[in-house]
């Protein structure tokens, strides 16, 4: 990958962010991507998802955090000018490798977020594309975006803690016409999954539960401690590099803020969909 350390020789950071005009304060999601097929779908969750993405106020860019761009020791940000897509998955019919998703990308905008990032030495990236955790919602939550679409990587080396840490120092963007996005599942155990359908596991309907009050109620300590907070994360959350772009989100919430939850459901057993959107 073309990664290289953020420089900004002729800029300050008061002079890009003006590049982004000041707005009312944009909104925050974090999106149960779930199935690769929903892409294709026509179910509750894609209509949800369109239902949502209606009721967007106008961006002037959206970045995604996405559980399938895990970076090891580092933060990345796409800054490519046309977004290629990445099909990044096996096994599935051939119109699922047939989907695109034309998006730009915006260096200038990447260059704003690096900077919001320096002291963790954000890289930009001009190979990294769109995976799918961030086009098969986005061709639902924004069908024709108009504005430029960006990813952030995640650092998997980063315990939670930071990481929600990390990502707040991107909370002001809101205010400069930038909505985030999360991409991840909260219940993913592909390990336990009801491949024929089923009814979800009790385990699974727990720790749904559980983070959920904790979201509702902004309880943040036990959020970016799953593992220590609910015997049920064990199972529920055997890795979480899918829970990760959830505590981004978290990160990305002012104190206080509400959120409303949408997609509640446990899919195939043991992947839940809970989604929320910080409230109007």
């Amino acid at each position: 990958m073309n990664l290289r350390p953020e420089t900004v020789p002729t800029h300050t950071l008061s002079d890009l962010t003006n590049r982004l005009v000041p707005s009312p304060r944009m909104p925050v999601l974090f999106v149960g991507h779930g199935n690769p097929m929903n892409a294709l779908a026509d179910n509750t969750f894609t209509r949800e998802w369109e239902r949502v993405g209606a009721g967007l106020p106008a961006a002037q860019a959206i970045v995604v955090i996405s559980a399938h761009w895990l970076t090891p020791g580092g933060t990345h940000i796409t800054d490519a000018p046309r977004n290629p897509i990445i099909y990044d998955f096996g096994g599935f019919p051939d119109e699922l490798y047939r989907v695109k998703y034309e998006t730009h990308g915006d260096e200038r905008v990447a260059r704003i977020l690096a900077e919001h990032l320096v002291e963790y030495e954000a890289r930009l990236d001009s190979q990294w594309g769109l995976d799918h955790g961030t086009w098969s919602v986005l061709k639902f939550l924004a069908p024709a975006p108009q504005v430029p679409v960006l990813q952030i990587s995640i650092d998997y080396s980063m315990p939670l803690p930071k990481l929600y840490e990390l990502f707040g120092r991107l909370r002001d963007l809101r205010r400069r016409g930038v909505v985030f996005i999360g991409s991840g599942n909260i219940v993913h155990a592909l390990n336990r999954v009801r491949w024929g359908g089923g009814p979800a596991w009790d385990w699974a309907e727990e720790f749904d539960a559980q983070t959920a009050d904790a979201l509702a109620t902004r309880d943040v300590a036990k959020l970016v401690d799953p593992y220590r907070s609910w015997s049920a994360a064990r199972i529920a959350v055997p890795t979480d590099d899918h829970y990760r772009p959830m505590v981004a989100a978290l990160g990305l919430l002012e104190p206080d803020e509400e959120i409303g939850f949408f997609n509640t459901e446990i899919d195939m057993g043991s992947v839940g969909m809970r989604s929320f959107i910080t409230a109007a």
